[in-house]
């Protein structure tokens, strides 16, 4: 960190995808506690605080600060750590700094979920009002009515309700004020980036309406409701937002199973789903799911170039059933039988003659099927 950038915490491999976290007003990092950790399994995942709060600068921010100040900072982290394009999951007013990315920067934004937020939040009045009381008398009396704002009766983070009590009164003033003149709700429509909202249908701060106002305007968003949940749902309900936000941002089982016909065609796809029985079906689910929804959907390899990795891969093991499969799927994906050949020559050089020898043979029967098809 320096004293122009947002405080961060970066989790899991810098090669995966990146993934940026926002808080809610009020909390830190530690909002996403339960959460990042695992969503770090299949991305590179980027926790921010606040300006003056958990350990950003309280002085990036000053009175009559935007939400588009706060995107502006979040984009500049982003810049500091080399990430150029990134999905992106916010709660509150974090929510309210992705959809103003969304929504200005298409460009930089792949997939987003806002979280337990608003494209406005009830007006100007109430959050003036706050933010003169906070720089009036500080923060120890809304933290102590945290509870009732964030977590359904019994509940509670003590961690959070720290944050809150500890967040720079002037900083946490000034987000106030980005607030009070948040209002995105003419630019939703433009929003071209996947969207997902996850509403608390026990929060008394953006209560599901307002998410579904979101949806409603978003081109092809989805909502979520979760019940037993409120304002803070990843501390809450940290099971059910992993839930949804890995099936967002990792693909949901329908579209591995549209690549895998795709790649694999329908009569292969069918046989296999016609032989599926309650033995076999967490298997076939896991195939579609995650070889087919993550890795076979993942844009930094060509399908042409999978099919060549998945080939060679084949041969080394010696899978010449799996093989059969993988040729035809390899030429829907624009392999040519020579380019087919010159895989399999390889194939010898690091796999060994023999393995080479029965992958020829597997080849040749499969193409020439291909042809005699051709003939009939």
């Amino acid at each position: 960190m320096t004293d122009t950038l947002l405080d961060h915490r970066a989790e899991g491999p810098t090669s995966a995808p990146p993934l940026l976290l926002g808080p809610s007003l009020g909390t830190s990092t530690r909002l996403w506690d339960k959460v990042a950790p695992e969503l770090s399994i299949t991305h590179r995942v980027i926790r921010w605080d606040l300006p003056g709060h958990g350990g950003s600068p309280a002085d990036l921010i000053a009175a009559g600060a935007t939400v588009g100040d706060l995107a502006a900072l979040v984009l500049a982290l982003a810049d500091s750590l080399g990430v150029e394009r990134f999905a992106y999951a916010g709660v509150s007013l974090g929510g309210a700094v992705g959809l103003q990315l969304a929504a200005h920067h298409p460009e930089r934004v792949s997939s987003l979920a806002v979280i337990c937020s608003s494209s406005h939040f009830n007006g100007e009045k109430p959050w003036r009002e706050r933010a003169e009381l906070v720089r009036r008398e500080g923060l120890a009396g809304l933290a102590a009515t945290a509870d009732s704002r964030w977590f359904t009766p019994g509940f509670t983070v003590p961690e959070l309700v720290d944050d809150h009590r500890g967040a720079d009164p002037e900083a946490y003033a000034a987000c106030c004020d980005a607030l009070a003149s948040f209002d995105i709700r003419g630019a939703l429509p433009g929003i071209t980036a996947p969207t997902l909202l996850i509403a608390g249908r026990e929060d008394p701060a953006t209560p599901p309406a307002h998410l579904r106002e979101i949806a409603d305007a978003v081109p092809g968003s989805s909502l979520t409701e979760l019940s037993g949940a409120s304002h803070l749902a990843p501390a809450e309900r940290p099971e059910a937002v992993l839930a949804a936000l890995r099936a967002h941002f990792d693909g949901y089982p329908g579209r591995g199973m549209e690549v895998r016909r795709q790649v694999l065609g329908d009569p292969h796809v069918d046989r296999a789903q016609s032989r599926q029985s309650p033995f076999t079906a967490r298997f076939q689910d896991f195939i579609s799911r995650y070889a087919w929804g993550e890795i076979w959907t993942d844009p930094t390899l060509s399908r042409r170039e999978r099919s060549m990795i998945t080939l060679t891969a084949l041969v080394a093991h010696g899978h010449y059933d799996e093989l059969a499969m993988h040729i035809r799927a390899a030429r829907r994906n624009g392999l040519t039988p020579d380019d087919i050949a010159a895989v399999l020559l390889q194939t010898a050089v690091y796999c060994g003659v023999p393995a080479a020898n029965s992958a020829f043979a597997t080849a040749q029967r499969v193409l020439a099927e291909e042809v005699g098809e051709g003939e009939a």
